[in-house]
């Protein structure tokens, strides 16, 4: 829980890993793309303030320790939700996955979620492989990377048949929240496997699953924002947004959360720190902190709140996933109840899907 100026911050870390990139786990004769993935990712550490940087041999693995003094002693935050990232034609045990994930997730049972994975490539072994993890680890959500490469195929859509199937089985499991990569390349997945135009389409056919969209498909802001505000359960996931653009690129940042504020609305927008490429203690500190510029160039943009803020850093995921939020950290029944601008182009039968 973070707590200013007398007003107290639920947190939900909704996107964050436990990911082992260490040179140990590196499959022999992939060994360039292990390290370039990884590579990759410590140069968006770099867009954080200088002096939360880590030097590289500790990036690669950080320890228990590690993570429970940077997430929960040191970050503020109360809930977090493993976003699993398999990875396994590059980390012989995977770079992230699920059961490696769920080891601390059952060390701090009130403070994890791990989520799971699929891939509509691996057809109907992939199926059971869905069924196993959602009786394990209970599975209330799964992180899909349309970009990620398997056995020569580099990327998949979110409208292919085969996906269709596994997103009709969540849905018959109870796996509600589906958290898709739509942002930034990460060195060497293909850019364009990355882009949200599949979105939409799936979204419709499926209107009782939620679709979190992780970095809210930056840089693609504003196809993203078109498509978010039409769609009810569209949700944009602000990791990245906040890791790399608050501190790096504080005009595109104020830009691409005035975008997300005006269309896709402050109800539908999550926090995620996306450690440990970040630390989530700067980034919760900075969004408590942040206001909208006066200047001209975002006037017509929302000013966030202190309910905006809450309910960004928290209380939207609570929502999504069921997490009891202590009655100081509500807000007051009427708090937020007048729409955004753009959400009147929702069509109220729309809505009523959600």
């Amino acid at each position: 829980m973070y707590e200013k100026d007398g007003e107290k911050y639920f947190v939900v870390d909704t996107h964050l890993h436990f990911w082992d990139a260490s040179k140990e786990n590196w499959v022999p004769g992939a060994e360039n793309y292990a390290k370039g993935w990884i590579d990759c990712f410590y140069g968006y550490h770099q867009l954080a303030p200088p002096e939360t940087h880590w030097d590289w041999e500790h990036y690669l693995k950080v320890s228990e320790e590690d993570f429970v003094k940077d997430v929960f002693t040191d970050g503020y935050v109360d809930v977090a939700i493993f976003q699993s990232t398999y990875l396994t034609e590059w980390y012989k045990t995977g770079f992230n996955t699920a059961a490696q994930n769920d080891v601390l997730t059952k060390k701090y049972p009130d403070r994890l979620i791990t989520n799971g994975r699929f891939d509509p490539r691996d057809g109907d072994a992939g199926l059971k492989q869905l069924e196993a993890d959602a009786a394990e680890f209970n599975l209330k959500g799964v992180k899909l990377y349309t970009a990620e490469w398997n056995k020569g195929s580099r990327g998949w859509k979110l409208t292919d048949p085969e996906a269709y199937r596994f997103l009709e089985r969540c849905q018959e499991l109870g796996i509600k929240n589906i958290h898709v990569h739509k942002g930034p390349t990460i060195w060497p997945l293909d850019k364009d496997a990355f882009d949200a135009s599949d979105v939409d389409a799936a979204a419709t056919d499926h209107p009782d699953l939620n679709f979190i969209i992780e970095h809210a498909g930056i840089p693609r802001i504003d196809d993203f924002c078109y498509m978010a505000v039409q769609e009810p359960n569209v949700y944009a996931g602000c990791s990245v947004v906040i890791g790399a653009l608050m501190h790096a690129r504080p005009k595109f940042f104020n830009r691409v959360m005035g975008e997300l504020l005006f269309w896709v609305g402050e109800d539908r927008m999550t926090f995620g720190s996306d450690y440990n490429i970040w630390t989530p203690k700067w980034q919760v500190e900075g969004i408590v902190d942040w206001e909208m510029p006066d200047d001209d160039a975002f006037s017509d943009y929302p000013r966030p709140t202190v309910a905006t803020k809450k309910k960004i850093l928290g209380l939207n995921a609570a929502k999504l996933y069921d997490i009891p939020v202590p009655a100081e950290c509500q807000l007051p029944t009427d708090a937020g109840e007048d729409k955004q601008p753009a959400e009147q182009l929702v069509d109220d039968t729309a809505g009523a899907q959600a």
